[in-house]
């Protein structure tokens, strides 16, 4: 990075903050003009960009009419001057590029999102940003045309990722392939992986292990053929001597009693019970058993599952382990996992998938999925409930989701309630028992009984849907429309499978940073603050200042650690806080003001177990929180002055503070009555003299020291270690090129029992989710609140407006909803997401929800039914972390043993009820409580 760095400085002529962003302005919109189909565009990844974006826009007024290409993605908020950009640096949006395969080339990471991972710069645009900068990797992409017209042009930022399997040698290749290249190139790319001609080979679409069909129209492009991300290809290799598909028969074969004609692929799939094959083959001539079937399944190409599609599978579970298996992550599918297993544990649906429902199936219709979502979800439902815990891969579910539902497919985060939304909505259409829909005209309620109205508004949906989803999840609400001009009522009723529920925004953020002090004085502390949400690092470091005491001869430093190492200084005021996840590790330093300084790093290592405790270098591996230091570079450094400055940052860690487990020999003998700041065990603050020429001057006089004293290692230019404690007295030439400066500390085990480094270690990350504490619920939002919320009577958006069949002009009414017919289970979608123009934020409100006795008899607005609406909480699903880039788990009770477990993908583990309530919590299932008939007035 430093050599990019310089090289992109050694421009004879550098252009003004300014000067830059009106040439990319410029640049930019008159490549927008002219953009067209097959146009490259490149990756570039968000954190750079966000930091130029802040670098040429720093001079800029907030100007609202200013509409340049740049502004947007800018709030101006401040003057302080931004150094300019190192070169760019994409290697966070890709794979180790040395572990790459050739046929994929640079392949990025699966769970990137524009806006938060990169961004997608024209040509001319990232040529002109990689003239100045330099840097790299390049990642370019071609724009595709898109939609059902295919008139809407697209960045295809992943194209698609096939797996190529060959018959009969069992080998295999991943190639990433642009959906709308032919056919025929998928021939040729095959032939040149695999050394073969294009007359050799017969191409299949292999969607799940099955041939589905001969892929030979060269001109038909992979999009037209409905070929899907990470699906199979079949390239089957003819015989070379007679032209036939090896493995075929020339003879008519019989498969489970189908006949096909001579010359037909013969592929072994499996039966219902066995891997045989009715009827036999060719001794001779035919496809083989020994190959059909154990060559084929050895190399993975036929699927295993021997389950029956229907028919009734018995399971207790009761006193079994019954129901307690996860999911596989197959890459970023935690939105899945979390939804499927809340959908598998409600009670009405596990008993009727593992019955006999296919003769529900409705294969007829048109808005449904021919049955396909309705089998595949079956299935994977009676995977779930099997004995055993062994976790299930969904990858059969995943890719039926994909085929139906392509914004799933890929392997982007989604919102779990989307998913939800979609498949509550796709089974009940593949189970609609009503294969015929009559057409209805419902009519208003013109002063009629709002319980009449309701019934039939009902009887009229059930006679064109009826299905275990409506059975289970749908209820219905009143809804009231009044005009503002000549006060026209229209009362409505509604079906519905689930209620959004608003929450309050936040507009501030919980941020834990760890604390370290350079003088010895405290132990490391983690400070939690309060900033703006939207707020920038200074306002950051303003409040952990202020909470940590920071001195006016101080400041405090700002650093992300990851695997152990510094990853970034923030110590630009105006970067957004937003760049720093919820999941990050930060540490700050209190730290002398200092000028012209350089950081020293210094890197804890200790060894592997088992090996020897030699001082050596092999064998040691960085652990624990790295410390940082400035040191000036207007004065002489010298060795022993590091030595002292570690020394002291580490003494509050001593577990005795006594000078014989403290004593630094020489360099303590030689600063005696010189400089008390330099006492291991004061407790003063650290002052300049610690960096000063008159410190240096004291420890020049200093005797070798003891080879027993913590080892420290200066890593040189060529990653060379030079032993500190060698040349003590000596000055070091640090290297120019670099602002940080990399020493190893090595922790032998009889220093690991001298200090308690346990203060190193666990740093915690910049918010937690966890169980809500005391302190956190002070003023909770009730679930209560949120349901009147969404109930209160409200005028219309704008965008909105009704129509009013008494004025015949669009009015912005009024709107009021009611709840009027319950389900059996209510699922209730905590709105946690909350979308703008140009801005997406993730509402962390805690709610509290009732587990027990949710009592919405009140809230009913039908009287016809006495009995009370008690509901109880089985399930939900969490999102912990940011927008985008969170993570989903679920919360199930198994109602047989009356006991809570967490689903975290592949693991599921007993939690206790209070666990069950937490921030992350973001949709709810309850289930009704059976009560006895009573008056809705008790």
């Amino acid at each position: 990075m430093a050599a990019v760095s310089m090289r992109s400085r050694s421009r004879s002529t550098e252009l003004s903050p300014e000067e830059e962003r009106i040439l990319i302005r410029d640049i930019a919109l008159a490549a927008e003009a002219n953009s067209k189909e097959g146009d490259i565009f490149y990756l570039l990844t968000q954190r750079w960009w966000q930091h130029w974006i802040d670098y040429v826009n720093q001079d800029q007024p907030n100007n609202p009419n200013d509409v340049s290409f740049v502004s947007e993605h800018y709030d101006s908020a401040g003057s302080s001057t931004l150094k300019r950009p190192a070169g760019i640096d994409n290697s966070d949006l890709i794979y180790d590029a040395a572990s790459a395969d050739t046929n994929l080339g640079i392949d990025i990471h699966d769970t990137l999102l524009e806006g938060r991972d990169y961004v997608l710069l024209p040509q001319e645009v990232w040529n002109q940003l990689h003239t100045w900068y330099g840097g790299g990797p390049t990642l370019p992409r071609k724009v595709i045309s898109s939609g059902l017209s295919q008139t809407e042009m697209a960045v295809e930022v992943y194209p698609l990722r096939l797996q190529l399997l060959v018959m009969p040698k069992g080998d295999r290749s991943i190639i990433r392939i642009s959906k709308k290249e032919t056919i025929a190139e998928l021939h040729r790319r095959a032939c040149d992986i695999f050394d073969l001609s294009m007359e050799q080979v017969c191409i299949w679409d292999y969607y799940g292990r099955r041939k589905h069909a001969l892929m030979n129209d060269m001109d038909k492009t992979l999009d037209d053929a409905n070929i899907q991300m990470d699906q199979d290809i079949l390239v089957e290799v003819l015989n070379p001597v007679n032209g036939t598909t090896l493995g075929r028969s020339t003879s008519s074969v019989r498969y489970n009693g189908s006949s096909e004609k001579e010359g037909a692929s013969v592929l072994v799939e499996p039966s219902k019970s066995s891997l045989s094959i009715a009827g036999g083959l060719s001794a001779t001539k035919g496809a083989s058993r020994s190959y059909s079937v154990e060559l084929i399944q050895s190399q993975g190409l036929i699927a295993r599952e021997l389950d029956t599609p229907y028919g009734t599978i018995g399971v207790s579970t009761r006193g079994s382990s019954c129901g307690l298996t996860g999911l596989q992550n197959l890459g970023n599918t935690c939105f899945m996992n979390s939804a499927i297993q809340c959908l598998v544990h409600t009670p009405e649906f596990a008993r009727y998938f593992r019955e006999d429902y296919h003769q529900e199936i409705n294969w007829q219709n048109p808005l449904g999925m021919v049955g396909e979502l309705a089998l595949a979800f079956g299935e994977l439902l009676r995977k779930l409930w099997a004995p055993g815990r062994t976790p299930v891969a969904p990858r059969p579910f995943k890719t039926k989701l994909a085929r139906f539902a392509p914004q799933f497919s890929g392997y982007n985060q989604h919102d779990s309630q989307e998913l939800l939304a979609f498949l509550l909505d796709g089974l009940h259409e593949d189970l609609n028992r009503v294969k015929h829909k009559p057409y209805i005209k419902s009519r208003d309620a013109d002063g009629r009984p709002d319980e009449d109205v309701a019934d039939e508004y009902w009887a009229n949906h059930i006679a064109r849907n009826d299905s275990i989803i409506v059975d289970v999840c749908q209820g219905q609400y009143k809804s009231t429309l009044v005009c503002p001009i000549c006060n026209k009522v229209s009362v409505t009723f509604d079906p519905f499978m689930y209620l959004s529920l608003p929450l309050q925004s936040t507009t501030t953020r919980t941020m834990t940073v760890t604390v370290f002090t350079c003088d010895g004085s405290a132990l490391p502390s983690a400070c939690t603050v309060t900033v703006p949400k939207q707020g920038r690092y200074r306002d950051l470091i303003q409040m952990l200042s202020n909470a940590s005491s920071v001195k006016h001869s101080e400041k405090l430093l700002l650093v992300e650690i990851q695997h152990h190492m510094v990853q970034r200084f923030l110590e630009d005021p105006l970067i957004s806080l937003s760049t720093i996840k919820d999941d990050d590790h930060l540490a700050a330093f209190k730290v002398p003001k200092l000028a012209n300084t350089k950081y020293l790093q210094f890197i804890h290592r200790r060894r592997e177990q088992g090996n020897s405790d030699s001082q050596i270098t092999s064998g040691w591996k960085p652990y624990g929180t790295p410390l940082v230091l400035p040191i000036s570079c207007d004065d002489e450094i010298i060795g022993g002055n590091i030595l002292m400055m570690v020394h002291k940052m580490l003494s509050p860690m001593l577990r005795t503070k006594s000078l014989e487990h403290t004593k630094i020999s020489g360099v303590m003998s030689a600063t005696e009555g010189s400089d008390p700041s330099l006492d291991l065990c004061s407790g003063e603050a650290c002052t300049d003299s610690v960096v000063s020429n008159s410190a240096n001057k004291d420890i020049t006089s200093s005797k070798p020291v003891s080879s027993l004293e913590l080892p420290l290692q200066l890593v040189g230019e060529n990653n060379t270690c030079t032993d500190l404690w060698v040349g003590v007295e000596k000055a070091i030439r640090l290297a120019s090129s670099s602002t940080s400066i990399l020493i190893y500390v090595d922790w032998s085990q009889k220093f690991l029992e001298k200090y308690d480094t346990h203060y190193l270690e666990n740093l915690p990350e910049v918010f937690k989710y966890g169980p809500v504490t005391k302190k956190a619920r002070t003023e909770p939002l009730s679930l209560y609140t949120c349901l009147e919320a969404f109930l209160r009577e409200e005028p219309l958006v704008p965008e909105d407006m009704w129509y009013c069949p008494q004025c015949k002009e669009r009015r912005q009414a009024s709107k009021k909803l009611d709840l009027w017919r319950l389900p059996e289970v209510l699922v209730i979608h905590l709105k946690r997401f909350s979308y703008s123009r140009s801005m997406k934020h993730k509402l962390e409100t805690f709610v509290d929800f009732p587990i027990h006795d949710f009592d919405l008899t009140n809230y009913v607005a039908s009287k016809k039914n006495a009995r009370r609406q008690l509901y109880e909480l089985y399930a939900l699903t969490n999102h912990i972390g940011g927008m985008g880039s969170g993570h989903y788990t679920a919360h199930i009770k198994l109602l047989d043993e009356n006991r809570w477990y967490s689903f975290d993908d592949s693991c599921v583990s007993p939690i206790n009820e209070e666990e069950v309530k937490s921030g992350a919590a973001y949709v709810l299932f309850y289930r009704r409580v059976a009560t006895e008939d009573a008056d809705a007035s008790c």
